[in-house]
Formats: structure tokens, C-alpha cells, sequence
């Protein structure tokens, strides 16, 4: 079979999933979540273990050109998604063709060591080598270089167009992670994490100077993808979650928005072992002057936030808080109430095993819409971070099929 006909079969399968009535009312639930309703929870499942889910062959990629086999690589995986652990999954009708732009680094590499367990999963583990340990090196930081190929961009949309552009439309997309700010992220892999949480006590001025000197670079990149056209929405989903909002533009305009059409989004995963005074300090003090001016905001990825509320409240537009399986999500929700969306992070231990335990997982899932009921709080169920199950795909269907099932008898 030539490429254009593998193309065509899987373009057209998402084609007419994505035309089904549900999307429609899948789309209204992620409003309607991140407009505090208090709404039957949205479900989620994401960052799977793609090496771990071949097995069926559902997932083999076939066609022999490179653009080809992006195109049919998102396909499947899209496909796989739908078919097999749905949840509350929007699916576009369009395929997100991302415009050819190439940002540069910040002036420093990575410097590691990796060790792989599970051949082919993107979960590995690391050992970052410090690259920033004083005051002098930090002058090695500075803007990135920006690089757009339009006519590359042209090129591509051209042969996926002709190849299944009529049963669905390929769609330039500009950056859709602009609006992310995640400086301890991008520390942790310049230095590693226990110089950064030395360095609170035995060196504090210099990573104020090393947040300061990043928000500056992120800010001032951030004006100049908006100047060229480069910033767009991030789709239907915001890190894994909903990310439709009554407040925020739904078109995809290939680019052309600005920070006040989009989510900006912060974490600081690496102080989950810091007090909330400490977190404040290093962390949301420079995290506010960043998400000022965008349409909303979102705090928080792995890191148990259940005793920072009042912390984030500072943040501009807050909507949206991640409360992890680490968190206390009574303590969550108490503190939340009504105020923000509280995105409900299930551990994705439940599926790395040899057979799902459906009572635990019932457990936990209705432990969570209790309090979010005692409390009127909005709230949504993301797995995600799902390092393995166990080489069992049938664990995902099973977490799904559970998780919505007692989302919808609640």
C-alpha cells in the first residue's frame, strides 16, 4: 500500500470520529469546567507508554517518507486514544500541521548521563552535570535565536494536503507552548536538583539572580514570538487537561495570538519538598510577573500544591491548580472551594501492574469527587505520566472504563 492510501484510511477514520455529535458536547464539558461549573468531571488519559501499547499492531507505522510517517505516526496514536481509552477525549477536525520554527538554546547544554530500564520508553532516568554554579556562568544565558522556513512549512501542508487534505484539512499551527514558564525545569537539567536545593540555604542570591535573569530572557522571547505571528492557542487540551475556556478564543489561527488568547502555565516540581514561604520566595514571586497579561493561568504539574493555595492565589487569572497523587485532596479542596479547577492527577501506579485494582481505584477516584462535592469544587481526572502498564495495554482500557463509570454514577 503507498503512502497517500495509508493516509487516507486513518485520516478518514479521524475525519468521521471527529464529526460525531459527542465532540460537540465533549467541548462543552471543557468549557464548562473551566468556567468553575460544577459539572459532571471531565476524563483524561495521557503521556502513555507508547513502546508498551505495539503489541496489537494498530500502532506500526507503514509509510516510507519521514513527513508521511509523522503524519501517520499522530494518526494512529489518535486513533489508538479514541479507540481504546477514550475518556473525554476532543478530537479536531483538522490535523495540526506545526509551522517549521526553530527556537535556539539559552546559551547552555545539557550535560548528562541517562540510564534506560524499559527499551523505548522516553522515561529514563538522568544525571545532569552542574553547568551553572556561580554568579560568572550565569552571563552564559541570553535570548534565544528565532529561525522560521515558511517556505518549508508551504512545502509540507502541500503533500499532506494533496495526500488526505479533503477528507481532513491540515491546519498551520503556530507555537502552542508559549505561554509556558518552567525555570526550575530547565535548571534541574543544567545543574541537577541538589545543587538548586543547596543553593536555597547556602547560595539564595544566586538563584534570585538565576529566576530573575530567566524571567527576563522568557519575557523578552516571548514579546518577540508575539511580533512574528508565532504564538498560538494550545488546541483543545492544556498540558493534558480541558483547555477550552468561555474566556479564551477558540479558532486556530496559525498563529497571530498574543498572551491575553491563551493559558500561561508554571510549576516548580522540584520544590514539592519545600515550605510553602520558600516556594513563594524563589518561585511565585517571578511566576506572577510572567503570567501578567495572559488570558488565564494554570500552577502546577507533579508537585503537591494542597498546602500552597494561598501562595498561588497571587498568581494573575488563576484557573486551574494540578493536585497530584502526593497531595492531600481533601486539604486541596478545602482550600480551593470554588475558586479555581482543581486537576485531579490519579496515580498512574494503577495501571503498572499485572491486573488493575478496580475497588482501590473506585476509592480513589470517589474519595476526590466527595470532597470536590463537600466543597463545591470544579473539578477533572487527568492520568497521565504513565511510565508503564506493566507491557499490559488492556490496563488503560480497564482505568477508563472504571473512571468513567464512576465519574458518571456519582
Amino acid at each position: 500500500m503507498q503512502d497517500r492510501d495509508i493516509l487516507r484510511k486513518l485520516a478518514g477514520a479521524v475525519a468521521e470520529a471527529a464529526a460525531l455529535p459527542c465532540q460537540k458536547e465533549t467541548a462543552q464539558l471543557y468549557r464548562d469546567v473551566n468556567g468553575l461549573k460544577l459539572v459532571r468531571p471531565p476524563v483524561l488519559l495521557d503521556e502513555l507508554p507508547w513502546n508498551q501499547l505495539e503489541a496489537s499492531g494498530e500502532l506500526d507505522l507503514a509509510c516510507q517518507d519521514p513527513l508521511a510517517r509523522e503524519a501517520e505516526q499522530w494518526l494512529r496514536r489518535t486513533l489508538y486514544r479514541w479507540r481504546h481509552c477514550r475518556g473525554d477525549l476532543l478530537l479536531l477536525p483538522y490535523y495540526p500541521l506545526h509551522r517549521c520554527i526553530h527556537i535556539g538554546d539559552m546559551g547552555v547544554q545539557v550535560v548528562e548521563d541517562t540510564l534506560e530500564a524499559d527499551k523505548g520508553n522516553n522515561i529514563i532516568s538522568h544525571h545532569y552535570s552542574d553547568q551553572l554554579s556561580d554568579f560568572a556562568s550565569l552571563a552564559k544565558l541570553h535570548v534565544p535565536s528565532v529561525r522560521v522556513d515558511d517556505a518549508l512549512t508551504q512545502r509540507q501542508a502541500e503533500q499532506l494536503g494533496a495526500a488526505f487534505g479533503d477528507l481532513l484539512p491540515v491546519r498551520l499551527v503556530g507555537l502552542d507552548y508559549a505561554g509556558n514558564h518552567t525555570p526550575l525545569d530547565d535548571l534541574s537539567r543544567w545543574r541537577g536538583v541538589e545543587p538548586i536545593l543547596t543553593d536555597l540555604i547556602d547560595n539564595p542570591e544566586l538563584l534570585h539572580a538565576f529566576m530573575q535573569r530567566y524571567l527576563d530572557i522568557k519575557l523578552e522571547l516571548l514579546a518577540k514570538l508575539e511580533s512574528m505571528g508565532l504564538v498560538d492557542a494550545c488546541g483543545a487540551t492544556i498540558h493534558c487537561t480541558p483547555g477550552l475556556a468561555p474566556e479564551l478564543p477558540e479558532e486556530q489561527r496559525g498563529g497571530g495570538y498574543t498572551r491575553k488568547d491563551i493559558w500561561g502555565r508554571c510549576t516548580a516540581q522540584i520544590f514539592a519538598v519545600v515550605s510553602p514561604a520558600m516556594h513563594d520566595e524563589f518561585e511565585i514571586e517571578y511566576a506572577k510577573q510572567y503570567l501578567e497579561g495572559f488570558g488565564l493561568s494554570y500552577y502546577g504539574c507533579c508537585e503537591p500544591l494542597h498546602n500552597k493555595i494561598h501562595i498561588l492565589r497571587k498568581l494573575p487569572k488563576l484557573r486551574k491548580v494540578s493536585i497530584t497523587p502526593w497531595a492531600d485532596v481533601r486539604v486541596a479542596a478545602e482550600n480551593i472551594g470554588g475558586d479555581y479547577v482543581l486537576s485531579r492527577k490519579p496515580n498512574p501506579a494503577a495501571v503498572a501492574v499485572d491486573q488493575v485494582d478496580e475497588e482501590a481505584l473506585r476509592a480513589e477516584i470517589l474519595e476526590t469527587l466527595q470532597v470536590c462535592r463537600e466543597n463545591n469544587t470544579p473539578c477533572e481526572f487527568i492520568l497521565k505520566d504513565i511510565s508503564s502498564v506493566s507491557h499490559r495495554p488492556q490496563n488503560l482500557d480497564t482505568w477508563e472504563r472504571i473512571v468513567m463509570e464512576t465519574v458518571r454514577n456519582f
